[in-house]
């Protein structure tokens, strides 16, 4: 991030610790900064001619000189009316609320907002604020945004691996905040000299993503948004749904996801006591190999249909997706057989915002349907043993992931070099293949694969330092306690948390 994108994050960043005061958490402000910073644009580029779909009844211009309790009152109504019908406002205005009670704090921050000339600020810039402005807010543990975040650093390296082109259209079911869609875009615009047409392409046409939480696509598309992503567009490149509830009505070239860890998907109800129940819900889809309440899986399962034929994915999903039995069993099965799952990536602990997270990377491509598996060998890079990462102390940097990035050979993936020789020993080698009729012999399939020593278990003086090792202690047993919790899923019914 740019010195000037740093200080102006930090401005507004410090003034949220003032509406903290009156009860309002990091996404809230977040929030509010998102509605008042898309009014502010859109008048700036109605100065320059651009043509605005917003009236002037609810453009900023009709907001900015109010103030006392006839700016709180207009503010709402602008929110109200915003977030009807269909397209990019409504999706960032969709059931939009001033969570700002006091008008004069309202009236500060709509100064300090207008105190900017945004249009000024190169896009690069702008994205550089907002994406400052998402990373704080997901470093707030109350808030539970951190599972929106997925690290950076791992989103460039698989973007990198997976090298979109022009013209291909892009696909992220749980897009949470965009991160995603927004380095594929920039691969593409930094690696290939567009003509018109194919910009036009990559900015309205490339990318599609869904999101069930409201709060949380409506910063995906303002982040979008501010990338340059949508702007003369009448369509959300967002859905506001649960990409899991139908088939998928269009495929893609390249799916890029990290779904949700830790939930099966459940239902709500209410007894005739009146009592709050919840229940596992069973995913029913025709087109998928099994049916389970395991949202993981059925993510897995939904990422294949969303592929064309020899469409390519890559995929995070916490380790229980690569040995669970029953459902587990079948998807790992028919993956092997349908797609050509090439290339796992083991993560360390220590580098997502939401703790307990033991996750990896699934790199697989679509083909048709033959008797014979697609899948001859699935190449392994164990980037977890003997890694130690902490979000602040070491955090990952997309440097620690150049080895992998260099093994995948993403030029020419026929053409790897296994870095760990079996003849030679352990060694410390952290690529090598399994051929697929050695996964088929493990039983149920497990894909839960690693051969390196740990050297921490055996020689105290290759411990981490005590900070480091007290975070992973943490990152252990929360990564434990989700695994027992989506076992217990099924037969506990859990308190909801306040």
């Amino acid at each position: 991030m740019s010195n000037q994108s740093a200080a102006i994050v930090q401005r507004l960043w410090n003034y949220c610790t003032v509406l903290r005061d009156d009860g309002l958490s990091y996404g809230d402000y977040v929030e509010q900064l998102t509605y008042l910073l898309f009014l502010k644009m859109d008048d700036e580029r109605r100065k320059i001619g651009d043509p605005s779909t917003i009236a002037d009844a609810y453009s900023w211009a009709s907001l900015v000189h109010l103030d006392g309790n006839e700016l709180e009152s207009h503010y709402r109504e602008i929110l109200t009316a915003l977030g009807q019908g269909r397209g990019l406002i409504p999706t960032i205005f969709r059931k939009a609320q001033n969570r700002v009670q006091d008008p004069a704090k309202l009236k500060r921050l709509v100064s300090l907002i207008d105190g900017e000339n945004w249009s000024r600020l190169n896009v690069d810039v702008k994205a550089d604020i907002y994406e400052g402005l998402l990373e704080k807010n997901a470093q707030d543990v109350k808030s539970g945004a951190g599972q929106y975040f997925t690290p950076r650093p791992l989103i460039q390296a698989i973007v990198d691996v997976m090298a979109p082109q022009p013209g291909q259209t892009i696909c992220d079911p749980a897009c949470g905040t965009g991160g995603f869609l927004l380095a594929a875009y920039d691969f593409v615009g930094r690696h290939y000299q567009l003509d018109r047409d194919e910009w036009l392409h990559l900015r309205q046409e490339a990318l599609h993503g869904w999101e069930i939480v409201d709060n949380t696509a409506r910063l995906c598309v303002m982040n979008l948004y501010l990338h340059g992503i949508g702007h003369h567009s009448d369509r959300s490149p967002i859905h506001v749904d649960d990409a899991l509830a139908n088939k998928p009505s269009d495929t893609y070239d390249i799916v890029l996801t990290n779904p949700p860890f830790g939930k099966k998907s459940s239902v709500t109800y209410i007894t005739e006591e009146g009592e709050v129940k919840r229940e596992a819900q069973t995913v029913v889809r025709d087109d998928f190999w099994t049916s389970t309440s395991n949202k993981q899986l059925n993510f897995v399962q939904h990422v294949h249909k969303l592929l064309k034929i020899h469409g390519r994915a890559a995929v995070v999903v916490p380790d229980n997706v690569l040995f669970e039995g029953g459902a587990g069993e079948t998807v790992r099965r028919k993956l092997l057989q349908e797609s050509d799952l090439h290339t796992i990536l083991r993560l360390p602990t220590g580098i997502f915002y939401a703790q307990g997270v033991k996750a990896n990377v699934l790199f697989f491509d679509r083909k048709p349907g033959r008797e014979r598996p697609w899948t001859e060998q699935v190449w392994f890079y164990d980037y977890r043993t003997n890694v130690h990462h902490t979000l602040k102390q070491n955090p990952l940097t997309r440097a620690d992931l150049d080895e992998f990035v260099a093994c995948f050979n993403p030029v020419n993936r026929h053409e790897r070099v296994a870095t760990w020789q079996e003849d030679e020993g352990n060694g410390d080698g952290r690529f090598r293949a399994y051929p697929l009729d050695d996964i088929l012999a493990r039983d149920k399939v497990n894909l839960d694969i690693f051969w390196l020593r740990d050297e921490s278990l055996e020689d105290s003086d290759n411990l981490p330092d005590p900070d480091v090792l007290a975070v992973e202690i943490v990152e252990e047993l929360e990564a434990a306690l989700e695994q027992f919790r989506l076992i217990a899923d099924d037969f506990v019914e859990w308190p909801d948390e306040a």
